[in-house]
């Protein structure tokens, strides 16, 4: 599933590898955060709904496969509104050199592969509900990354924020009806490879302006190449026998509702404050939560409800404090 992900906007089905915000041009069209907040969250809940659905109740379980497909359609699609609309007029402002190409784009591209390919994966052995709750540990994992390689110098608070959201991630983990331990440690090894990503854009883009569109119009291409060299070891031929089973307007329209949630999340940066994002991004986990309840069945113990809670609760110090 490819989800979207940038340091002022809650969460990412295309996780977008966003740099930081880029001006928007005087022609560009706007939506107030009331407007756009809402979009917002129906996009990526029904994008990590879908994604679900295909591979659980349709039984197409090919990750690499779907992820592949995701960023090929991300791939043209920018292109497209490139020449048709204003929605990616910041490309004209981003210069990269074939150095910087090796050097910055590649590397994160290959980040953004695992990550997308891992988080993926671990839907076919673990809830969607486990799966957001485990997304929680990001922040805490940027933070060590950051801490290791002397990046960020720690300090109290965001210690205590480490603490908090490591303990609700456990206890989270605890009260999980349905341990996996192979989904765990591929959800862990997404997580270790986003925050890797996320750090490495600050350190190796630092200054270049991307929007969420702009960074799936640069990536997108990089990364779809990258997966189909991976899928042929992964999965062969097996996904392309199937698609017929599932139905070629089911791919197409799931890989349609991730490109949309990209397009919202060019809107909904600069929408509102960091605050205002990071509780709709709050609102939306609880709503994908409860509806995998609803919609798949899901068991969640009263021991995941106050670890997950706790874990939020630091992920909102973790926003707030770094939006400062």
């Amino acid at each position: 599933m490819l989800e979207v992900r940038d340091e002022k906007a809650p969460d990412q089905p295309l996780p977008s590898p966003v740099t930081t915000p880029a001006a928007r041009p005087a022609n560009k069209p706007k939506l107030s955060a009331a407007t756009i907040i809402p979009i917002w969250i129906v996009l990526s809940s029904s994008v990590i709904i879908y994604n679900n659905y295909v591979y659980n109740s349709l039984q197409f379980r090919y990750p690499v496969f779907l992820v592949t497909w995701h960023l090929t359609f991300a791939a043209i699609g920018t292109r497209v509104l490139q020449r048709t609309t204003h929605l990616l007029d910041g490309a004209k402002d981003v210069h990269l050199s074939k150095d910087m190409f090796i050097r910055s784009i590649l590397p994160i591209g290959l980040l953004f592969s695992a990550s997308l390919i891992l988080s993926n994966t671990a839907y076919l052995y673990l809830s969607v509900a486990y799966i957001q709750m485990l997304k929680a540990f990001v922040p805490v994992a940027i933070l060590l990354i950051s801490w290791i390689f002397r990046i960020q110098e720690p300090n109290r608070k965001l210690a205590m924020i480490v603490v908090m959201i490591s303990c609700g991630v456990a206890l989270a983990s605890q009260g999980e009806l349905h341990f996996n331990l192979i989904g765990f440690l591929t959800q862990a090894a997404a997580v270790v490879f986003e925050a890797s990503r996320l750090v490495m854009i600050q350190v190796l883009l630092h200054g270049l302006k991307m929007d969420p569109l702009v960074s799936l119009h640069y990536y997108a291409p990089v990364c779809a190449v990258i997966n189909l060299a991976v899928l042929p070891m992964t999965e062969g031929f097996a996904p392309f026998y199937e698609i017929m089973n599932v139905g070629p307007w089911i791919l197409l329209s799931n890989a349609l509702v991730a490109f949309l949630l990209n397009i919202a999340a060019v809107f909904l940066v600069g929408a509102g404050s960091g605050l205002v994002l990071t509780l709709a991004g709050v609102f939306k986990d609880i709503l994908l939560i409860t509806g995998s309840v609803i919609i798949f069945s899901a068991h969640i113990t009263p021991l995941q409800v106050i670890g997950y809670s706790i874990a939020l609760g630091g992920l909102v110090l973790y926003k707030t404090s770094s939006n400062k």
